[in-house]
C-alpha cells in the first residue's frame, strides 16, 4: 500500500467527487481516479461508490476513512512538533474567519504584526466554514461560535454588536438577509421572531452584499456594528445599544500553539481585538436616523 494514497482518499471523502478532490489537491482529476484505483486495489475492495452524481463511502470505506483521517491529524501534528523544534519566528500563518472581518477588520491592521515580526507571512482564508485546525487547514480560526467538539485551544476573545443598518439616503421599506443556509444565525433569527412577515427583497450568503444592498437602498439589514458603523453609504436605525450581541473565539491546535509563529500571532490577535473591544461591541456607536420599527 501507498501511504499516500490515504491522503487522495480522505479529500475524496471530504470533497464527495473526484473533480472537487482535483482541485483541493491540485492535480488532475485523472489522478485522483487512479490513486484511488490503487488503494482499492492494494485493499482488494471498494471503497467508494457513485451515488447520484456524489461519490459516497462504502461500508468499509466508512471505516478506512476514519483511520485514514487519524492518520492525516497525526502526520500534521508531527510536523507541528518538528516546527516548534525550530525556534524562529519566520514563515506563514494561516488564519481562517468569515471574509467580512478578514478583509474590514483584519487586514488594515496586519502592518503592525509585520513591523513586530518582519520574518512573518500570513494567508487569510475567507470561509464561514468550520476548516479543520487539525488537519492544518488553518493554523488560527477565529469563529461566531464556539465549537462542541475538537481538540483545540479555545479563547473567547470578544463579543460582538449587531444592529440595524438602513442607507444613508433614507429609509426603506423591506430587509435583506441571509440565505436558507445561514438562517441559523442569531442575527437571522432575531429577524425572524420580530420582522417575520415583513418582505424579504434580497437573499445572500454573502455579509459584503448585504452591505451593498443596504447603501443601494434595496432593503435594512442586521449587521456587525464593527464593519457596519464605519461603512459609507450605512447608517444605525436601531438606536446607541445593540440588538443582540454574539461571541468571538479564537481557536488553535494544542500541537500549533507550539509554534513560535502562530503563538506570536495568536497573542497579537487576542491584542488587537482587545484594544478595539468597543468597535466590536458597537461602542460608542455611529448612530443616526429613526429607531427601526
Amino acid at each position: 500500500m501507498n501511504w499516500d494514497d490515504l491522503r487522495f482518499l480522505v479529500v475524496i471523502g471530504r470533497e464527495g467527487s473526484l473533480a472537487g478532490a482535483a482541485r483541493c489537491l491540485k492535480v488532475d482529476q485523472t489522478t485522483v481516479a487512479r490513486r484511488l484505483r490503487a488503494l482499492e486495489n492494494a485493499l482488494a475492495t471498494p471503497l467508494f461508490e457513485r451515488d447520484e452524481g456524489r461519490w459516497r463511502p462504502t461500508p468499509v470505506g466508512i471505516q478506512v476513512l476514519a483511520r485514514a483521517a487519524r492518520i492525516e491529524e497525526d502526520v500534521a501534528g508531527l510536523t507541528r512538533i518538528a516546527e516548534a523544534g525550530r525556534d524562529t519566528m519566520t514563515g506563514t500563518v494561516r488564519i481562517t474567519s468569515v471574509g467580512t472581518l478578514l478583509a474590514n477588520w483584519l487586514t488594515p491592521r496586519l502592518p503592525g504584526l509585520f513591523a513586530r515580526h518582519p520574518g512573518l507571512g500570513v494567508e487569510l482564508v475567507a470561509s464561514n466554514a468550520n476548516l479543520n485546525v487539525a488537519r492544518r487547514e488553518a493554523d488560527i480560526a477565529l469563529r461566531l461560535a464556539r465549537p462542541a467538539e475538537g481538540d483545540f485551544l479555545i479563547r473567547k476573545v470578544a463579543e460582538i454588536g449587531f444592529a440595524v443598518y438602513g442607507p444613508a439616503s433614507g429609509a426603506v421599506d423591506g430587509w435583506v438577509g441571509y440565505d436558507d443556509a445561514l438562517a441559523h444565525t442569531p442575527e437571522m433569527r432575531w429577524l425572524a421572531e420580530r420582522h417575520g412577515t415583513a418582505p424579504m427583497r434580497l437573499r445572500t450568503a454573502s455579509m459584503a452584499s448585504l452591505m451593498c444592498a443596504v447603501a443601494a437602498g434595496i432593503g435594512q439589514a442586521i449587521l456587525p456594528c464593527l464593519v457596519a458603523d464605519p461603512a459609507p453609504g450605512l447608517i444605525r436605525l436601531s438606536g446607541a445599544a445593540p440588538v443582540l450581541t454574539r461571541e468571538l473565539w479564537l481557536l488553535i491546535h494544542p500541537d500549533a500553539r507550539q509554534q513560535p509563529r502562530v503563538a506570536a500571532v495568536a497573542d497579537w490577535l487576542a491584542e488587537r481585538i482587545a484594544q478595539d473591544q468597543p468597535a466590536f461591541l458597537g461602542q460608542p456607536p455611529h448612530v443616526a436616523g429613526p429607531t427601526a420599527a
